[in-house]
């Protein structure tokens, strides 16, 4: 049986805490061949940060002997090669550190281009979305509220990110760059950067694990479904399709064909003038007709309610010893104060002498 070769899987590992040794002058003594130069321009409001760190941009770039101008009149940078330069991939990292400058990325951050295992990328995000608004939403969605999205898709990535305009400036390594810029691109298409952020976490615990290290991790990531919750509203008037026939439809009546269909075709150009005006005084009749009638209308008195008499009750015989006994007792009553007694009968009389005779 054929038996792997061993030197091939040794080259496709790198060993864990292996890293490149840097590139120094005895790589490259005779230095560059020609000159090479890049420029980009910065926009107005960076201007004056630019002049403030310039110093230190210099600094930064004479460790590497790379010459960096600053042109405030056209709002231009340009680093260029001197004979000094032995690294070729300098000015490169020089041409990164300038753009990631006129992008609205701090020095401090930016400076880090400079070094072996830190690279950027520049994503442009204005073209994805046409509506504005709905980009400025899309955008304020992978900020997150103060910012926490962005700080944690950092944290994740290990990468320093940087919203502006309509780009997003990234810097750090390459796997986090390729994370990066997977999340903001499906931000940008509407996909919520939460799930990409929670499928980044269950990534790192598992590359902790020694065993789950080099085998697929698909079981434990979550399958999020698109869902389209917006229904489109059906319209109130659905209309029918016809049935299909291979013949076309019947072209519509052009003028000519009814003018001949009515006989005013073969008519004189006098007499259709004529029908014409008799058409339109008729309409005009019709009009004033209309008008009139409306006019009319605030004249016409309104339907008056008939009037029915109520039929009065049966008169009763009244009681005139019971309405005087009434009387009477109203004439003793007063508002407020006690009711006055009424007269002592004959009969209440005489009780009263029996008692004090008994007494």
């Amino acid at each position: 049986q054929h038996q792997p070769d061993t030197r091939t899987n040794m080259l496709l590992t790198v060993p864990e805490g292996w890293k490149e040794p840097g590139f120094t002058k005895d790589d490259n003594p005779r230095g560059l061949l020609e000159e090479s130069s890049f420029a980009t321009l910065f926009p107005k409001y960076r201007e004056a940060y630019l002049k403030e760190c310039w110093p230190l941009v210099e600094k930064a770039l004479g460790e590497t002997h790379i010459k960096g101008t600053l042109d405030l009149i056209e709002g231009s940078v340009t680093v260029s090669t001197t004979k000094k330069t032995f690294d070729p991939y300098a000015i490169v990292r020089a041409r990164d550190l300038i753009k990631l400058l006129a992008r609205s990325v701090p020095f401090e951050q930016a400076v880090r281009i400079l070094q072996d295992d830190v690279a950027c990328d520049i994503i442009k995000v204005g073209t994805v979305v046409r509506n504005r608004e709905r980009f400025v939403k899309r955008r304020q969605r992978l900020i997150g509220p103060k910012g926490s999205t962005l700080k944690a898709l950092e944290l994740l990535t290990n990468c320093y990110v940087m919203v502006q305009g309509n780009t997003v400036s990234a810097l750090g390594p390459f796997s986090g760059l390729k994370e990066v810029r997977k999340v903001v691109m499906d931000t940008m298409k509407n996909i919520h950067p939460i799930y990409n952020i929670k499928a980044l976490m269950i990534k790192q615990e598992l590359s902790r694990d020694a065993e789950l290290k080099n085998q697929s991790w698909e079981r434990f990531l979550p399958r999020f479904r698109q869902k389209n919750v917006s229904k489109r509203r059906e319209p109130q008037k659905k209309s029918k399709k016809k049935e299909y026939t291979p013949f076309p439809p019947q072209p519509p009546e052009s003028k000519v064909d009814r003018e001949l269909a009515s006989g005013e075709f073969f008519l004189q150009e006098t007499e259709k003038k004529r029908m014409k005006l008799q058409e339109v005084k008729a309409k005009q009749a019709e009009q004033v007709s209309k008008r009139q009638e409306e006019r009319k209308k605030a004249f016409i008195p309104p339907k008056e309610k008939v009037f029915v008499q109520k039929s009065l009750p049966k008169e009763e015989k009244l009681d005139i010893e019971a309405l005087k006994v009434k009387v009477k007792k109203a004439k003793t009553k007063k508002l407020g104060a006690p009711p006055i007694p009424a007269p002592p009968t004959p009969l209440d009389k005489k009780k009263k002498k029996k008692k004090r005779g008994e007494l």
